[in-house]
């Protein structure tokens, strides 16, 4: 590992009950870097996250962390008693043991100070992702992990969310890893995507998409930011290695022989056959 590097997967497999979740992942993430990795449902994108959070060891391979990493995470959901009263203020503060200061300068970095004293099961989808940011944001971490974010919140809070995202790793420093159900689209400032369907299908970055037809049939304002269109092309060849040996912008890893998975991705179309 290098000094920019925070984590690094070598061969990584993951089974459970004899069944292969993940096999053969390998990737790094780098100090400022943002990282979305995407992929059907099944694909193992949480368990993924969960290995990198030390919630799962591998059954196969290596995973390597910087010495002292700090990892702030950001949950796919959280479920709270409807019954229990509970506001922003308190709920942070039962990650910031009691000290409330942190607590306002995390909701302040996030645009929620108006929030602090709502009830947590009150907020609407986009409100309650930032407080969950927020929550995150209290470790002060390194490299910040999330878990779809995005879920639940509409395009508008999506755009919001990107540009809030964006503008925290450039003030902070922190690198993201970011796991996204949509196919489609992804965090424009996004410097890898990587296709994961239980291995590493390909990777590569995402791309505008101001002039994208699908951007065109599904915006009707070209005031539309933070979302990018990711596509890629698999016309490639490999050397001995499995290696890309074309001049390709996106990186298609090989698993062999009996790899049987159809990737088409053109003009946001993918399918997982």
């Amino acid at each position: 590992m290098t000094l920019e590097t925070l984590v690094s997967l070598r061969n990584v497999g993951l089974d459970f009950r004899q069944r292969t979740i993940l096999n053969d992942i390998s990737f790094d993430v780098h100090r400022r870097e943002i990282l979305t990795i995407i992929g059907p449902n099944g694909a193992g994108k949480s368990c993924l996250l969960k290995i990198i959070l030390g919630l799962y060891a591998p059954n196969r391979g290596e995973v390597r962390k910087s010495s002292g990493l700090s990892i702030g995470y950001m949950p796919q959901k959280l479920t709270l008693d409807p019954s229990l009263p509970l506001t922003v203020e308190r709920f942070l503060s039962l990650a910031s043991r009691g000290d409330l200061q942190p607590v306002d300068q995390a909701l302040g970095r996030v645009g929620a100070r108006a929030l602090r004293n709502a009830a947590v099961q009150r907020l609407s989808g986009g409100e309650f992702q930032r407080v969950l940011l927020a929550r995150a944001l209290l470790r002060q971490p390194d490299l910040l992990v999330l878990d779809e974010p995005a879920q639940g919140v509409d395009l508008q809070g999506q755009q919001s969310l990107y540009r809030l995202l964006a503008q925290l790793r450039d003030e902070q420093g922190f690198a993201i890893l970011m796991v996204s159900h949509d196919l489609h689209f992804v965090m424009a400032q996004t410097d890898q995507v990587l296709c994961l369907n239980q291995h590493v299908c390909c990777s590569g970055t995402a791309e505008s998409v101001v002039n994208h037809p699908e951007y065109l049939a599904l915006f009707d304002t070209g005031n539309v930011e933070g979302i990018g269109v990711y596509t890629h092309k698999h016309d490639h060849h490999h050397d001995l290695h499995g290696d890309v040996v074309d001049d390709m912008p996106v990186r298609v890893h090989k698993h062999g022989p009996d790899c049987n998975h159809d990737h088409a991705h053109d003009h946001g179309s993918h399918r997982h056959d």
